[in-house]
């Protein structure tokens, strides 16, 4: 027997919960219908939804037919509760959109279909309430190809398609189903149910759920087109709510991805926002079908039951070999003060309503410490009355919400850095990070281009978790950032002070840093969310509804008109729009209609108003602080987030150099005076020749007499330079660009530009590079063209080596140390010695190549 999923969603009041009684009817897994009015219905258990007469929470139902076995999933038609919906979508094979043959497509509808689509869910559509004055097929169909997809075809078997229309219908799909029917006139079963399968074609059956008219042949349609799926042997499942039961137990509700499921199996999983992995036992194993459930032994792969014991999986996890799944499209945009008791104890009733917050992953439960007040993110205002109800149910408690507020966010509109260092003593962390905008809508993405050799690859999926794990804040009004890319550009680790949490404190600084960064330069917006609207109103008061629009800040075009109606749709605030519903009801005399869904974060109208209002300080928020901690004298100090730049250790993301610029990557009482360094040129040599051997030198050959070279060559100090070779590498852009195709071309590359320098200047070059990753890498030394070039044993960072060197040679002698990493930066301060960044010593280089260029030119002009 084939077994599917499927889910059936629907705009509120559609008829979905009468088609779910029809179907479970039709198959004989219930032996009388069910109707909403009579508050009896199979799937709606709760007594919230039988009183409301609305789904509310998403329940499960397991029938079929002797070909076909269905797990139902019901899902709530509410726009309040479209969250429960989007996260069933995840474990579903197939769905049924269910559309209301006299109100056709609906804005919820809209949304539903763009959810359906974002996880790739293969679609029936059923048109019910055809029984109803004002049905009209005609007009549904030009609704459902218009608004949802052209796609949509009719397999009702009502002869009101003839063969050859119905399946030039389905040709017109796909360039191979119309190979195939220009052929042989017809389209196969099985390129039918591919096309479906890939969401090519959208099969429509018409009917009534009420009149169990079109519920068979809905059935004869999944039972004839749709496609078992394959799944692979090793345990993997996709979680998709959390609930409990009426003792309290907490369950897990999940489908079997792969493998098969048992009570008693050990599961190992990492819970949210936790770092280590968490290893437990099922239980139990439910299989649920309306209030009742079996308890089988055995749950195969494709199956849909709740478990018990799990004590921190959470919506959208993903087990064993299963990827967890995207973040959700639907997010609140409402937030509500809980008002409690007088007598009530807030911090003990917290955790209480967090077990709510497990069940529905879009109800945020946050605690404000500055008042102490609970406040609730939501969607709407019937999830408000709900959750009193629930919580009056749960918790005896009788609780009341205000009246609510916006939920604003941010985002950025330049390119800015973001410096994070953390360095008490026996920690340290330092983190760069470029925050970038992108296009409304595209929320957060997390990336790094910070190359292995400067961070280990731990390190730097470590940085990625901690930036994903937490809900940043803007700086504006304290609201969550969106629309932005931030990307893991340089990071720094200690071998023996770096810890877990060290980078998850840089980290968290680094993103506040960059904002702020962001707000002085006047690169911050605040973003509120908009509703897309449809507004279908008398013709006559069409002047009312364009001022009423251009009034609440809004936008608008004519959809559709006639001497009768005029529909417009648009876009408008959320906070301009409330209640406006009630209001095209009034001034149209009920005939006018408004629907809307929520779009998604734009920059708000009103936003100066808004921010004074809110009156956020972020300098003040110190559980989002943008500053950052340094280590000096054995004791850290906290460096404010204006300042962090002249005291971090890494160079900056996109700095500006100059031949000119100081070095600044560290404090200023660290920085040497190059004029009071003393040399000694036979003490450096012996510390040389014991760690190169013997030091050879070119002999030339006597310069002809007649050969005159009037130039004049700068002078430079016999010196010695130690150049840490990868960090030079990726510094400089030619050569960066070079190693990410042919990293030993860079290196070769780079040894050239040394040796030419070595040549010219004199001076004296130790070339190290770093094989601290390499397996077997024994430590190498040898002479390149006059510099020394230096490869470390496996084990051993090239820091470790340069560090070790800069210590022996002391700071008696002109030495410089060529790197911008920060680490190696401050050993070199330590041991007295100078240090130049990447960037300064490729000025350096630039400048003798063109004194070269010059000796060379002048030589030629001689010649001749």
């Amino acid at each position: 027997m084939k077994k599917q999923v499927i889910g059936i969603l629907a705009h509120v009041d559609a008829g979905k919960t009468t088609l779910s009684e029809a179907l479970l009817y039709t198959t004989g897994k219930i032996k009388k219908l069910g109707r909403v009015d009579w508050r009896n219905t199979y799937l709606d258990t709760h007594e919230l939804e039988r009183e409301r007469g609305i789904t509310i929470f998403s329940k499960q139902a397991v029938f079929g037919t002797p070909d076909l076995s269905i797990t139902l999933l019901d899902t709530p038609g509410h726009v309040d509760f479209s969250a429960e919906t989007e996260r069933t979508l995840a474990v579903l094979d197939y769905a049924i959109l269910v559309i209301s043959g006299s109100e056709g497509v609906q804005a919820h509808t809209e949304t539903l279909w763009l959810l359906l689509e974002r996880y790739h869910v293969p679609t029936f559509v059923f048109v019910t309430k055809m029984d109803l004055t004002g049905a009209d097929k005609t007009g549904v169909t030009a609704d459902l190809t218009s608004h949802l997809s052209p796609a949509c075809v009719d397999f009702s078997a009502d002869g009101s398609l003839s063969d050859d229309e119905f399946y030039e219908h389905i040709a017109l799909c796909d360039e191979h189903a119309l190979e195939e029917y220009m052929e042989t006139g017809a389209v196969s079963d099985e390129r039918i149910r591919e096309l479906i399968a890939q969401r090519k074609l959208f099969p429509c059956c018409f009917g009534s759920g009420l009149k169990l008219d079109g519920v068979a042949r809905l059935l004869e349609l999944l039972t004839q087109y749709t496609l078992e799926k394959s799944y692979p042997e090793a345990f993997s499942a996709k979680v998709y709510k959390i609930g409990h039961d009426t003792s309290g137990s907490r369950l897990t509700y999940l489908k079997v991805t792969g493998g098969t499921l048992t009570p008693r199996q050990s599961i190992r999983y990492t819970p949210i926002g936790a770092d280590e992995v968490l290893e437990e036992k099922i239980t139990g194993v439910r299989v649920y079908s309306g209030a009742k459930f079996d308890t089988p032994d055995l749950v195969e792969a494709g199956g849909i039951c709740a478990v018990t014991g799990l004590t921190g999986t959470y919506a959208g996890q993903g087990l064993g070999e299963e990827s967890a799944s995207m973040l959700p499209y639907l997010e609140p945009v409402l937030n509500y003060k809980i008002t409690l008791p007088k007598d009530a104890d807030v911090r003990l009733l917290l955790p209480k309503f967090k077990e709510l917050e497990e069940e529905e992953p879009l109800l945020h439960i946050l605690w404000n410490e500055r008042y102490e007040e609970i406040h609730a993110q939501v969607m709407g205002q019937i999830q408000t009355e709900i959750l009193i109800s629930l919580i009056r149910d749960r918790f005896g408690l009788d609780v009341t919400f205000d009246d609510g507020r916006i939920l604003y966010k941010e985002t950025i509109t330049k390119a800015t850095e973001g410096v994070g260092h953390f360095e008490p003593l026996r920690h340290y962390a330092e983190v760069h990070l470029l925050l970038e905008p992108l296009e409304a809508g595209e929320g957060l993405v997390f990336d790094t281009r910070c190359p292995e050799n400067f961070l280990d690859r731990n390190w730097q999926r470590l940085i990625l978790t901690h930036l994903e794990e937490k809900q940043h804040l803007g700086t504006l009004t304290g609201s969550p950032i969106t629309d932005m890319k931030i990307t893991l550009a340089a990071g720094r680790a200690h071998l023996k002070h770096t810890m877990g949490g060290d980078f998850r404190e840089s980290t968290y600084r680094a993103v506040r840093h960059g904002l702020m960064q962001a707000k002085t330069s006047g690169a911050c917006t605040l973003l509120e969310p908009y509703y897309a609207f449809r507004l279908e109103i008398p013709s006559d008061t069409i002047g009312r509804a364009i001022a009423d629009i251009l009034a609440r800040f809004g936008t608008y075009e004519e959809k559709e008109t006639s001497p009768e109606s005029t529909v417009l749709v648009g876009r408008a605030p959320v906070a301009a729009m409330a209640d406006y519903a009630k209001e095209v009801a009034s001034y149209t005399h009920g005939k006018g209609r408004f629907t809307c869904r929520v779009e998604g974060y734009f920059p708000c109208h009103n936003a100066e108003e808004v921010i004074a209002s809110i009156g956020y300080n972020p300098e003040a928020d110190m559980d989002n602080t943008p500053d950052s901690v340094f280590c000096a004298h054995g004791a850290g100090f906290v460096v404010p987030w204006n300042m962090v730049t002249e005291y971090m250790h890494l160079e900056a993301v996109k700095p500006k150099f100059s031949a000119e610029q100081p070095d600044l990557t560290a404090p200023a009482e660290h920085r040497v005076n190059e004029k009071n360094v003393k040399i000694d040129e036979k003490e450096l040599e012996a510390i040389m020749e014991r760690e190169f051997g013997p030091i050879r030198r070119k002999v030339y050959g006597e310069v002809k007499s007649n050969v005159i070279v009037d130039v004049k060559v700068p002078k430079y100090k016999k010196a010695l330079y130690i150049v840490d070779g990868y960090n030079v590498i990726f510094a400089w852009d030619e050569l960066a660009a070079l190693a990410e195709t042919d990293l030993e071309n860079a290196r070769r590359t780079l040894c050239d530009i040394l040796a030419n320098y070595q040549a010219f200047t004199g001076r004296d070059i130790i070339l190290v590079f770093d094989a601290y990753n390499v397996k077997g890498s024994v430590e190498r030394k040898f002479d390149y063209h006059g510099i020394h070039v230096v490869y470390t044993k496996e084990g051993e960072l090239g820091d470790t080596y340069i560090e070790r060197l800069t210590s022996q040679i002391g700071k008696d002698f002109n030495v410089r140390v060529i790197t911008s990493d920060g680490l190696i930066q401050l050993q070199a301060v330590r041991s007295g010695v100078l240090r130049l960044s990447a960037r300064e010593f490729y000025e350096e280089v630039t400048a003798v190549d063109e004194e070269i260029a010059k000796v060379l030119k002048k030589l030629k002009e001689k010649k001749k």
